[in-house]
């Protein structure tokens, strides 16, 4: 008879997960502490957004700190769509959509990294009979063009990154499809903000050439965000 104090003790399920429970308090923490200091503040999106941009414009490190308020902006649930018009009011219409994909793909591949981390071990490849495991193992499958319709019909875009990292999706097939997708969005938004001329808190002042150029690539993205809609209510 095998000795059972051989036998290897099976750890309890918060022993297998005491990581992810810390990681998860850490995060919670980070999130009401950002929005404590914001009401504490009256501090809004948009006020954080106007006390960044000068130091977005003039500052040497300008560049490099916007990419990274754009890549960690996500642990604290501020949305992208206000950055995003901050690069083309800052940078102009080029530039600004460079710096947008750049740190958007930056921010996404963080996302994937932690929804990878707190989804490890939770729905194995393969294994279970339900409709949740078989749609996991669908999108595992098909990656690129599962990723590419959700940025294309403009699902939540942080979601969209948690979620391919929580179904541990392949990251180049999750990258490249999202890089692609989040191109037509982008270029509305960062065209959209670098038609502002001027801006003090009031209604801004516009650059109507510009504003319609941006106005045209949200509309044509629209429209090809309803052709992938009904594409995937057909495969469905």
């Amino acid at each position: 008879m095998e000795n059972s104090a051989t036998q290897p003790k099976l750890k309890t399920w918060l022993e297998q997960h005491a990581s992810k429970l810390v990681a998860l308090a850490f995060w919670l923490a980070l999130i009401l502490g950002y929005q404590w200091y914001a009401r504490a503040h009256d501090l809004t999106p948009l006020q954080a957004v106007q006390a960044l941009l000068d130091f977005f414009a003039n500052s040497i490190w300008g560049m490099l700190i916007y990419i990274l308020v754009y890549a960690i902006r996500l642990l604290i649930l501020f949305p992208a769509t206000l950055i995003s018009l901050a690069a083309g009011f800052v940078y102009g219409p080029l530039w600004g959509v460079v710096m947008v994909i750049v740190a958007s793909n930056i921010s996404s591949s963080i996302a994937y990294l932690v929804g990878r981390f707190f989804g490890q071990g939770l729905l194995p490849e393969g294994q279970g009979d339900n409709w949740v495991t078989r749609y996991a193992e669908r999108m595992r499958q098909n990656s690129f063009e599962t990723v590419l319709t959700m940025r294309f019909i403009f699902l939540p875009y942080d979601l969209v990154s948690y979620l391919a990292g929580f179904l541990r999706i392949r990251y180049w097939s999750f990258i490249l499809a999202t890089a692609l997708g989040s191109i037509p969005g982008t270029i509305a938004f960062v065209g959209f903000g670098a038609s502002i001329e001027s801006f003090d808190g009031g209604i801004p002042q516009l650059n109507p050439l510009t504003l319609a150029f941006s106005v045209a690539i949200f509309i044509g993205s629209l429209v090809l965000s309803r052709i992938f809609k009904k594409k995937e209510g057909v495969s469905a």
